[in-house]
């Protein structure tokens, strides 16, 4: 159901529209959007090693693994706007080599005090900023991908602004995607078209880590697979089985198809060589029809065996019981009772895409180790000496 919900979250509009059957709006998009493939790099998999596996769940938002740097700064905020920046609130060195040369004290401290003017002015307009946007019941939460000074937090704490510094640029890019709004890059171009919004930011902290949710955003175009575990290696398992499934609802999602599984489609397939194709075919080509058939009968050869039931059993009662219904039904194998069943009503699918591509490189492999075979042959006749002739010089 999380792999669902991510795979929807990150999904065009067109399809969510197209799957909702409003023609409206799939007329008024562009097709090109609707066929690009799905970018799962959209989706953030946090693993935190606590609780259960079961305590895994899918965040409407993002989840930032690191926290603020002010023990003032509040933990938890509600309707936020977002402010997603790349400005620097601290010293920062000269991009030449170059110095500052004074002769007395007094140079020094109007030197330092010039410096920190320029960022407590930098301060001063995000503070003016923030309370020209928020109205009553709302706050501001501003994730800088550059430094924040301690003074600067400082300020920014007595405020009620929650500031996380350094962020990641995968996070940045990330947060544009999930709160909405754009990045700032200079404090003079604030403006707030620019904001995103959360409904929800808290900060949680996990022995000596912390980490920070961004939840409850209006509409996520990046999402968060939160995974919890009590140890490593079960975090691991999870996030493999993860990540299959998202490729798996993602080829399901670009196909716009899925066919039978369990073994229902290479039954099929095999039955409907033998049955049709075979008997249409003739000369040495039918052995290779009958071949192929019998090599797609692995597949469900290969589940009754891993189940513990009989192979032979098994592939007569779903031969016998796809053709007493006439060959309409897709009729795959029960792995829990070694009986035939109807995946479609089980809810078993597979990805086309995988199917195809079985399809496809069976015979180019088959062909290739044939030619390997042949190239040998040669090889090996071209190596041998031709016979002298029996009458000499």
């Amino acid at each position: 159901e999380a792999v669902v919900d991510a795979i929807q979250c990150i999904a065009p509009e067109q399809q969510k529209a197209g799957d909702e059957g409003d023609v409206d709006d799939v007329d008024n998009v562009d097709s090109s959007a609707m066929d690009a493939p799905l970018d799962l790099h959209r989706i953030e998999i946090m693993d935190m090693e606590q609780k259960m596996g079961t305590d895994s769940r899918f965040v409407n938002g993002l989840v930032l693994d690191h926290g603020g740097r002010h023990p003032d700064m509040p933990k938890v905020l509600h309707n936020c706007h977002i402010m997603t920046c790349n400005v620097t609130f601290e010293y920062e060195k000269t991009e030449v080599q170059s110095g500052f040369f004074y002769s007395n004290a007094e140079e020094r401290e109007q030197l330092v005090e010039s410096e920190r003017k320029w960022l407590d002015e930098r301060c001063r307009a995000v503070v003016d900023f923030k309370r020209s946007v928020c109205k009553e019941g709302e706050s501001f939460v501003m994730i800088n991908q550059k430094g924040i000074d301690p003074l600067s937090l400082d300020i920014f704490a007595k405020e009620g602004i929650l500031c996380l510094r350094r962020a990641k640029r995968r996070n940045m890019e990330r947060l544009t995607l999930a709160c909405g709004g754009s990045p700032i890059h200079s404090i003079e171009d604030m403006d707030a078209n620019q904001l995103g919004f959360a409904g929800k930011v808290s900060e949680v902290t996990i022995g000596e880590d912390k980490f920070t949710f961004v939840e409850e955003c209006r509409h996520p175009k990046s999402c968060t697979l939160l995974l919890r575990g009590p140890n490593k290696h079960t975090i691991d398992q999870i996030k493999d089985g993860l990540r299959d499934g998202l490729r798996a609802v993602k080829n399901a999602v670009e196909d716009k198809a899925v066919v039978p599984g369990a073994g229902a489609f290479e039954l099929a397939a095999a039955m409907h060589l033998r049955d049709k194709v075979a008997k249409a075919t003739k000369g040495r080509a039918k052995l290779g029809v009958e071949a192929f058939a019998e090599a797609l009968l692995v597949i469900p050869k290969t589940l009754a065996e891993n189940s513990g039931f009989d192979v032979q059993d098994c592939i007569l009662k779903l031969t016998d019981e796809r053709e007493e219904s006439g060959g309409t039904l897709a009729v795959g194998l029960d792995c829990q009772s070694g009986d035939p069943m109807i995946p479609a009503d089980e809810g078993v699918w597979d990805c086309v895409r995988v199917k195809r591509q079985c399809l496809y490189l069976s015979t180019v492999l088959a062909n290739q180790l044939l030619l390997v075979d042949e190239v040998m042959r040669a090889g090996k006749s071209m190596g041998k000496m031709p016979d002298a002739d029996a009458g000499g010089m």
